[in-house]
């Protein structure tokens, strides 16, 4: 294994975050492990790959090798690190997580978390999200198999290679419950979406509304034979899905060029 194998960390529930911070104690339990987080200062859930371009940023020191990022996104994190800490010597490998809650499906293109992966593979870093989806009659949440999944695809990924191409990234759910699961390679399934939403008002009868959430139903993917990672989180297992950034729909190309014409 090289030494000084340096990781970069975020995620998108904040600095304090219970899945953060197991996801640091886990990564500096490996050897020869050079570990800087560089996380928001806030809650920044379902912000997508969004840059902050009309006020400055700031990092504010929190510990050793921990930083963060006065109301900066996940992206924005990424971004200026690389661009300041690690101007001259990238990182070997990007860690965004251990999110609260489930990123599978579509939510992808919502997630703050996915999104700090998204960024990390722009730059040619190797780069993994990972999310411990829910119980949430549990409010703290158990990290234990998120921590064993990813110390474990960490030194493989030192022993051996990143598995992917550029610009994919691994999308990674930790079953809830569970300590020990087998590991699936998965798809992103096609998940079903409402519109729920909740009206108030405030004291001085001003209208005022919160966005809903809306319960885990997916449904499988026509012409597709691999199992999905719902299907995998169903079965107990860890879902794994390589996840690309080329958004580009390439077999309605032909159709569209007919279209036009």
């Amino acid at each position: 294994m090289p030494l000084g194998y340096k990781i970069l960390v975020t995620n998108d529930d904040g600095y304090e975050a219970k899945g953060l911070l197991c996801l640091v104690e886990a990564l500096r339990e490996l050897d020869d492990v050079e570990v800087t987080v560089v996380a928001p200062a806030n809650e920044k859930s379902a912000c997508g790959h969004s840059l902050t371009l009309t006020r400055p940023l700031r990092f504010v020191g929190v510990g050793d090798d921990f930083y963060k990022l006065d109301d900066g996104t996940p992206t924005d994190c990424v971004y200026l690190s690389l661009s300041t800490m690690f101007e001259n010597n990238k990182p070997d490998l990007l860690v965004s997580g251990i999110n609260r809650g489930s990123n599978m499906g579509e939510d992808i293109t919502y997630s703050g978390t996915a999104a700090g992966a998204m960024e990390g593979v722009l730059h040619d870093i190797p780069s993994i999200a990972i999310s411990q989806v829910m119980d949430f009659t549990n409010p703290g949440g158990d990290f234990r198999l998120a921590q064993k999944t990813i110390k474990t695809l960490v030194t493989k990924i030192r022993e051996e290679s990143f598995p992917l191409p550029k610009r994919e990234f691994l999308n990674v759910n930790i079953p809830p419950e569970a300590l020990n699961a087998e590991i699936k390679i998965t798809y992103a399934g096609y998940r079903h979406y409402g519109n729920d939403s909740h009206v108030h008002r405030n004291p001085r009868g001003e209208e005022y509304h919160w966005l809903g959430l809306h319960p885990l139903s997916f449904e499988p993917r026509k012409g597709v034979n691999e199992l999905s990672d719902y299907e995998a989180i169903q079965q107990g297992c860890v879902s794994i899905t390589p996840i690309m950034l080329d958004l580009s729909a390439y077999k309605s190309i032909k159709t569209l060029k007919e279209w036009i014409d």
